[in-house]
């Protein structure tokens, strides 16, 4: 009786085990896996003493194959808005499209549901300030390094969470009616600003794994 006391602990404990594993493993990727993802970022900012209100947002859908557990490529999409009124009057008004490439790396898990990675992208993008004082136009390459977090809600839906080009290069020129400016350079390490289309900002979102 006593033995197969035993047995049936150690058979319970091997299963119990078996299962802990299995739970670990299904939140998170494996080779030649794919995921869609939308993220979503605003901004906005009101200066009571010069009058000034400003906000924005921008919305970024990508998708990724998984060359390994760990390491992800793929191509992104980014849509980013910014509106600027001084006294009520707008003085800008800004829309933003861009198209890149990324590579993902997910380094580090905390427990079962938590993945953290970085992720490099590079790209191009074109805003247009389609209602200020200015007739204006900006195309520029660039490239940024992020930072995020997926935390698993099921085994193929994760919620995002990211800090966007906190470290960032870029280099653009702008156009102001008819006059062509030169080729301005500029390299972060930090925030960037709202009407950058490459974004620059946290951002929230949700990923679904094919």
């Amino acid at each position: 009786m006593k033995k197969i006391a035993i047995m049936a602990a150690v058979a319970v404990f091997g299963f119990a085990n078996v299962n802990a594993q299995e739970d670990v493993s299904v939140y998170g990727f494996g080779e030649g896996d794919i995921f869609i993802e939308g993220n979503v970022g605003f901004n906005s900012s009101n200066d009571k003493n010069t009058e000034e209100k400003a906000s924005g947002f921008n919305i970024s859908p990508k998708a990724g194959y998984f060359l390994t557990d760990d390491l992800a490529l793929g191509l992104d999409l980014s849509y980013a808005s910014s509106k600027t009124k001084v006294a009520g009057t707008t003085t800008a008004d800004v829309d933003g499209f861009g198209a890149g490439v990324f590579a993902r790396y997910y380094f580090l898990d905390l427990g079962k549901r938590f993945k953290t990675y970085t992720e490099l992208g590079a790209g191009y993008a074109s805003a247009k300030d389609k209602g200020g004082v200015f007739d204006e136009k900006f195309d520029a390459f660039g490239a940024g390094l992020d930072l995020g977090i997926n935390y698993f809600v099921t085994e193929k839906i994760a919620l995002t969470f990211g800090l966007k080009d906190i470290l960032s290069f870029s280099s653009g020129k702008t156009k102001v009616g008819d006059v062509k400016g030169e080729a301005v350079t500029n390299f972060n390490f930090g925030f960037g600003d709202v009407a950058n289309p490459f974004g620059g900002n946290a951002a929230f979102g949700i990923l679904f794994k094919i």
